[in-house]
């Protein structure tokens, strides 16, 4: 998990990684995730084609068998900009929205990310263009098959030496309720930026050491 976070205004807050500072946006509001997206698209206008993307998303944890709940939050990360939607909330899912989950020109990241995507288009009809989960990734390129079922925490230490939290209250707490608590944030905000930063990271580091298999280069160049 984040190590701290401070409120600026309104529902802007700096959530700290390590030594990262991350701008975090938390909304139900269509229009604040429009200007959020626009904002995304003007900064990283002269790399969109090899834009990387952190996903995760949250929902109430089920409490029986047979028990399904659809997604409450939604987060993206694109380097120190991260957008937390509480998409169950929102007045409404922008048409932007759509188009960015959509496009093919951006790679969204995230252990288990295919079934990230999968939910969000069954819970809300959000089609996710391109995915490519962390584990494959590390596991094919490294050789080292374990990492294919290692989670985020596994990852991170493995490749970025950085201990990261992931209390069990916390994950599996109340992700639908109006109003998250300041650890639900940094939660929410940690899983999103570490995606991305890994996946930085790794490639960089991957670069330097391995040959790298088509489908990474594929994605990433």
């Amino acid at each position: 998990m984040a190590t701290k976070i401070s409120h600026t205004y309104d529902d802007h807050f700096v959530v700290w990684f390590e030594a990262d500072a991350i701008r975090t946006t938390l909304s139900d509001s269509g229009d604040v995730v429009d200007s959020w997206l626009d904002k995304i698209y003007r900064i990283h206008r002269r790399r969109l084609n090899r834009l990387v993307v952190g996903l995760d998303v949250e929902w109430h944890p089920c409490t029986y068998r047979g028990d399904v709940q659809p997604v409450a939050v939604l987060q993206i990360c694109v380097g120190h900009r991260c957008l937390i939607f509480q998409i169950l909330h929102a007045d409404y899912i922008p048409e932007s929205l759509f188009g960015f989950l959509a496009d093919d020109r951006f790679t969204f990241v995230g252990v288990g990310v295919h079934d990230d995507a999968a939910k969000l288009r069954l819970d809300h009809g959000l089609e996710v263009g391109r995915a490519v989960d962390l584990r494959s990734l590390a596991a094919n390129t490294l050789k080292q098959p374990a990492l294919g079922t290692a989670g985020l925490q596994a990852l991170v230490s493995e490749v970025m030496g950085v201990k990261m939290e992931k209390p069990q209250h916390v994950r599996r707490s109340a992700w639908d309720a109006r109003n998250l608590s300041s650890d639900q944030l940094m939660y929410a905000c940690a899983d999103a930026f570490a995606s991305f930063e890994f996946c930085n990271k790794f490639v960089m580091h991957s670069r330097m050491r391995f040959e790298l298999p088509y489908f990474l280069q594929h994605t990433f160049h």
